[in-house]
């Protein structure tokens, strides 16, 4: 009797049986109206169970849909600097940035091209701008004049910040703390954020003098030749006689220039130096007073400093402008032709002020 009433409760109910839909293999559920008997029916809905398990194990149960895919990595952050020639501010504004736990994995773009440089996440010594909201921090337009004391009134010096000051001025106390494990306002960083330890400055010290014998061996000495030899060719690049070009490139020439001057007895002291930079742009570039000052003999005009590209040009009415220091001591241009041209035109303002 048990046995017959068992029966027709299965027959009733049905049996569960569970399959998988064609739908992102979802799990579901159907009942089959069949008379098993007890057996079947408990064998239907162990196998329910598993399966049921199974799909909420693997987070994909009825009406969830696929299961969703993982994030992509966010990319790693770009330091923009300038390419060509490198110095030591922005290679130490680069370094200084990744120490900087975001930074830490940046990769660092050399390029002078403005939509490249937009996509970067922080700027340092070129681009033309200084603004920390959008961590851009160039120091070669007309307008810039920001020092430690200016920007940080607890501080005393008050010289022209480079593009590593800058980058020390906001984010120095960051680094410090995290070089020694320890919050910002600590009492020891804030003593070494104005103050140089001196075996680090001492090793510092060591490795410049070993690069700085290098440099003289390798670079420096052999220099001299390309020197003297641009000297004796000078009228044929301007008939001024005032114009040295250095078609291998910018070689150290200064030191060489002043030296072969007096040793040569030139009539009339060289004014400006024209080269080719790494990426085949042209830079014309001012003689400087003397070896040991940054003033310059005859500095580009007055009115193209600070300014860059299309305006440049249109100001100056020369094609290919790059760009005009703010200082005046160096400019750019994408030719030969267009550099010299520049060189021109600064000696005819010369000529034209009386100078």
């Amino acid at each position: 009797m048990r046995r017959m009433k068992a029966d027709r409760c299965a027959g009733a109910v049905g049996a569960c049986a569970v399959g998988k839909t064609r739908e992102g293999g979802a799990a579901h559920v159907q009942y089959r109206g069949v008379g098993g008997g007890g057996l079947h029916m408990r064998s239907a809905m162990r196998s329910a169970a598993r399966l049921m398990a199974a799909a909420v194990g693997t987070g994909r149960v009825a009406g969830s849909g696929p299961k969703r895919p993982r994030p992509e990595p966010a990319p790693a952050p770009r330091i923009g600097t300038h390419d060509g020639t490198f110095h030591c501010d922005e290679v130490l504004a680069c370094y200084l940035l990744r120490l900087l736990p975001r930074y830490r994995d940046a990769e660092v773009v050399r390029t002078r091209d403005p939509q490249r440089l937009a996509q970067c996440d922080v700027v340092v010594d070129v681009g033309g701008e200084y603004d920390p909201e959008r961590h851009r921090y160039d120091h070669h337009q007309r307008s810039f004049a920001q020092s430690m004391r200016s920007l940080r009134p607890d501080k005393p010096w008050t010289t022209k910040l480079s593009s590593a000051g800058l980058v020390y001025c906001h984010f120095g106390s960051q680094i410090l703390a995290g070089l020694l494990g320890q919050p910002e306002d600590d009492p020891v960083v804030k003593v070494l954020y104005d103050k140089a330890g001196f075996k680090r400055a001492m090793e510092l010290v060591g490795g410049e003098f070993m690069d700085r014998f290098d440099y003289y061996h390798r670079a420096w000495l052999p220099a001299r030749a390309l020197v003297e030899d641009a000297i004796r060719r000078r009228f044929e690049v301007d008939v001024s006689g005032v114009v040295l070009e250095l078609p291998q490139g910018g070689c150290p020439w200064k030191e060489h220039v002043f030296s072969l001057e007096q040793e040569l007895a030139l009539p009339d002291p060289l004014q400006l130096v024209l080269f080719p930079d790494r990426s085949g742009q042209w830079r014309v570039q001012s003689v400087p007073a003397g070896p040991h000052t940054f003033q310059s003999r005859l500095p580009l005009p007055e009115p193209w400093r600070g300014v860059r590209d299309e305006e440049l040009s249109q100001l100056t009415g020369i094609p290919g402008c790059v760009f005009v220091h703010a200082s005046g001591f160096i400019g750019g241009n994408r030719t030969r032709e267009g550099a010299l041209e520049m060189a021109r035109r600064t000696l005819a303002q010369r000529h034209e002020g009386g100078a």
